[in-house]
């Protein structure tokens, strides 16, 4: 063997060690930070691809709760989160378009979300536009929930658009469904404003007014975002998130076992072992 030769099969195998150590170093990450929206129809999908990774594929998920969008998304941005779940066609389009600079779409992790406003089934009126009709019925008003709620500038929208003479009232989540409660036990007339999935369309007699301006959403996804440059980063952890998917009827069973009482991670927990064999599919998510 010549000295030439030799040189080259030298050289060859440093470079060989070396891209080895280059490989070995680039070994994707198993901690990842998981910004969670604390309304139970993003909790559960989001603590099911939290419970899923962990106990399938051995990411340590570390969980920051957030309760108001703009404050979820600014923190995504400058990376101090790895990951959201949101929607982002329509309820959170406005945070959305300010950061998506900084920021990846993952996957659609569900579908179904659909909003807007509700009366009483035993309330004659089919539409929207029906409202101005019987005001006085409703005492000129549409109950609200947290004044921050996407739902409520939409509402907001469709009473100006509509030209409603009614007043949309701040208040809570928790407040409007006493209030409906109270409603239907009395059998008076209330508008106010909902969503899907809710165990709050389950537990009350209640429809959804059509909309033939079209100015609420139509239905929308649940999507999991990422901070720039997640999915390079993250290429095995991105492919088992996009494999974990919730439907819409499942996440509102999980939203009433929270009315029953249950802790969202206590309803996740049984709505994982009532679906043993869905657990086993995303088992091999992401195995090579």
């Amino acid at each position: 063997m010549n000295a030439k030769l030799s040189k080259l099969i030298v050289l060859t195998c440093i470079f060989i060690m070396a891209a080895g150590i280059s490989f070995a170093g680039a070994a994707e990450k198993k901690t990842i930070k998981m910004g969670v929206l604390q309304w139970n129809d993003l909790v559960c999908p989001s603590l099911i691809t939290k419970k899923t990774m962990e106990k399938f594929h051995g990411y340590d998920i570390e969980v920051m709760e957030f309760f108001e969008w703009g404050i979820a998304y600014a923190t995504l941005a400058k990376g101090d989160v790895d990951i959201l779940m949101s929607q982002m066609n329509f309820v959170a389009w406005d945070y959305w378009t300010r950061y998506n600079k900084k920021l990846e779409k993952l996957s659609c992790s569900s579908h179904g979300l659909n909003q807007g406003i509700v009366v009483p089934s035993y309330v004659p009126i089919d539409s929207i536009d029906e409202l101005n009709q019987h005001k006085d019925k409703f005492n000129n008003k549409i109950i609200g929930i947290e004044p921050g709620a996407g739902l409520m500038r939409q509402t907001r929208e469709v009473i100006e658009g509509y030209g409603l003479d009614f007043e949309l009232v701040d208040g809570s989540t928790a407040a409007m469904a006493a209030s409906v409660k109270s409603a239907l036990a009395k059998k008076e007339w209330i508008a106010t404003i909902m969503w899907t999935p809710s165990w709050m369309t389950q537990a009350f007699d209640v429809k959804f007014l059509k909309d033939p301006k079209n100015m609420q959403q139509p239905a929308q996804s649940y999507y999991w975002l990422g901070r720039k440059g997640f999915s390079k980063e993250y290429p095995v952890a991105r492919e088992i998130m996009a494999g974990v998917f919730v439907p819409l009827e499942d996440n509102i069973r999980m939203t009433g076992y929270i009315k029953e009482g249950l802790s969202p991670e206590q309803a996740v927990d049984r709505w994982l072992k009532e679906n043993p064999v869905i657990q086993e599919r995303w088992m091999s998510i992401g195995e090579k």
